[in-house]
């Protein structure tokens, strides 16, 4: 079979260009299908776009379905002995605060020795704490300095810490036992040697001790002792931190901006699902482009589900449409936020607008009915879901279809060519016999020219 490199040079005809323009004629074909799943692959964009402006707007409904929401509490202190966080339980109100001691740790240094790296010799050190508890640490006497002392103390990691000081005298090595945590029962009662290190290890400094410390406070005039320095319990659902000793009253107020923050979210998510909707449906006109979801059955279905929804309220309570809530549901199918308006329900009508919004349970007020029908929309066999599975179908349809005709066109092609090189060879046979004839005509004239 001829190349198509040498197509015409027989017949000095444009073979290859016209082979160019006949494969170009019948890709032609291929447009259809193309143009079909780009239309296609526009529309499952589209759902992409609507499930993720559905997704924001269910985070923001289930926010609105969570009790927790609307019982926000915010603390702030008035002195600087302590500092306050309340959680959800805890009670509004005013507590007066008075510490009267922090807790601190243990604390202990050994007297001197001029050399941290000499040899002590083996034994056991055993600490007593004031819970009772003990610790005991066997000492290598091969690595029974000062330094591997503090070393084996502190990879025991039982609750006591040991560091080594230089107090810059002559002997200026001291270690420091102190306990790892504050309070009394962390305190260390006694500490012990045995065996050769008893007589090596250098005593106790008892000028340097610091004894443990529990910290002292009373809250509203009742006294309360605690271990450490952040006490929780003293106030119900509050977590103290004491800082120093002196008064303090701390404040614990309604947290209304949780709950205004929750409501402006809600309207805003609702409001981008709208205009996500509205752009995907938007009529073109003439010369305009239209969205890629217009007039589509599957958003349809999920902007008359919410509509109802919204529209419908709820059946119990002093709130039972969303104006009441301060939210009007307006022509162009959005919300409006009087916030003036919800911010006089979060001052004053907290529990209704609780009630409203969350229900006695999660499936119970306006949040629970929106986060119910949001979950139908989205779930697999859901409208969503199962529009774009269809066109996934249709466009793997589309591809098999574009791989046969492609195929079809490529042997149409190839017979094409065929039939070209063959015309390219009986044109040359007829251009070559042609000329032979001519060359004879030619001799029988001048053979003539000389009778």
């Amino acid at each position: 079979m001829a190349s198509i490199s040498v197509l015409g040079i027989g017949s000095g005809m444009d073979l290859n260009g016209l082979l160019d323009q006949l494969k170009a004629a019948e890709r032609q074909k291929l447009q259809p299908i193309v143009q079909q799943k780009q239309v296609n692959q526009a529309k499952i964009s589209g759902y992409g776009k609507i499930e993720s402006a559905l997704s924001a707007f269910q985070d923001a409904v289930k926010k609105l379905n969570d009790p927790a929401t609307f019982r926000g509490v915010q603390s702030s202190v008035a002195g600087s002995s302590v500092l306050a966080a309340a959680s959800s339980s805890a009670p509004t109100g005013s507590y007066a605060v008075n510490v009267t001691s922090r807790a601190q740790s243990y604390s202990i240094a050994t007297q001197g020795v001029a050399d941290k790296a000499a040899q002590l010799g083996g034994g056991m050190v055993s600490f007593t704490f004031g819970n009772g508890e003990t610790l005991d640490i066997e000492i290598d006497p091969t690595r029974s300095s000062l330094e591997q002392v503090r070393d084996a103390i502190n990879r025991a990691n039982g609750g006591v810490q040991a560091s080594i000081v230089n107090d810059g005298s002559a002997e200026p090595h001291r270690l420091v036992f102190s306990s790892t945590t504050t309070g009394t029962d962390a305190g260390i009662t006694s500490i012990d040697f045995t065996g050769d290190l008893a007589a090596a290890m250098p005593a106790m400094d008892t000028a340097t001790e610091i004894q443990a410390q529990n910290a002292s406070l009373t809250v509203n005039g009742i006294g309360i002792t605690s271990q450490t320095n952040r006490v929780e319990g003293a106030i119900q659902g509050v977590t103290l931190d004491l800082q120093e000793v002196g008064a303090s009253t701390v404040e614990v107020g309604r947290d209304s901006e949780l709950t205004e923050t929750a409501v402006k979210d809600f309207v805003k998510a609702y409001n981008n699902l709208q205009s996500t909707m509205a752009d995907l449906t938007r009529f073109g006109g003439e010369g305009g482009v239209s969205g890629q979801l217009l007039g589509d059955p599957a958003l349809r279905t999920i902007q008359q589900r919410l509509r109802n929804v919204m529209a419908g309220g709820v059946e119990d309570g002093a709130m039972r449409m969303l104006r009441d809530a301060g939210i009007e549901l307006e022509i162009d199918g959005k919300l409006k936020l009087d916030e003036s308006k919800l911010s006089e329900l979060t001052a004053n009508r907290m529990v209704d607008l609780q009630n409203f919004f969350a229900g006695a349970n999660t499936a119970g007020g306006l949040s629970g009915a929106l986060n119910t029908s949001i979950e139908q929309l989205l779930r697999d066999d859901g409208p969503l879901k199962n529009s774009k599975s269809g066109l996934e179908a249709n466009n793997r349809r589309l591809d098999d279809r574009f791989f046969r005709m492609e195929e079809s066109i490529d042997k149409s092609i190839e017979r094409y060519r065929t039939q070209f090189a063959q015309l390219d060879s009986m044109v040359a046979r007829m251009n070559s016999t042609s000329a032979y004839l001519m060359q004879q005509f030619d001799i029988m004239n001048a053979q003539l020219a000389r009778k």
